[in-house]
C-alpha cells in the first residue's frame, strides 16, 4: 500500500472515531468518494490498525442504524425552511 493511502486511511479512521462521523460527511471532509471511505475502514485499515478498525466499526453500525432518524430530520428541516419563506 502507498503511503499516501496508508497515511489517509489512519487519519480517516481518526477523524470517524473522534467525530462520531457518518461515511458521507468523512467523504467530504477528505475529498474523497463515499465508497473509498468505505474501502479504507472496512478493508484496509483491518490490516493497519485492528484495534482503530473495531472502534471505527462499532460507531459506523451505530450510524447506519440512526441513518433513518437523520434522513427524517434533514426533511423536516426542509419543510420549516419552505414553509417559513412562504409565510
Amino acid at each position: 500500500m502507498k503511503d499516501h493511502i496508508w497515511q489517509r486511511v489512519v487519519e480517516i479512521g481518526n477523524y470517524i472515531l473522534r467525530h462520531g462521523a457518518t461515511v458521507r460527511d468523512t467523504a467530504r471532509v477528505f475529498g474523497v468518494s463515499k465508497s473509498t471511505v468505505h474501502k479504507d475502514v472496512t478493508e484496509r485499515l483491518p490490516k493497519i490498525n485492528a484495534q482503530l478498525a473495531s472502534q471505527v466499526k462499532k460507531i459506523l453500525e451505530v450510524n447506519k442504524a440512526e441513518r433513518h432518524l437523520r434522513g427524517g430530520e434533514a426533511t423536516r428541516q426542509k419543510f420549516r425552511v419552505k414553509n417559513t419563506v412562504a409565510d
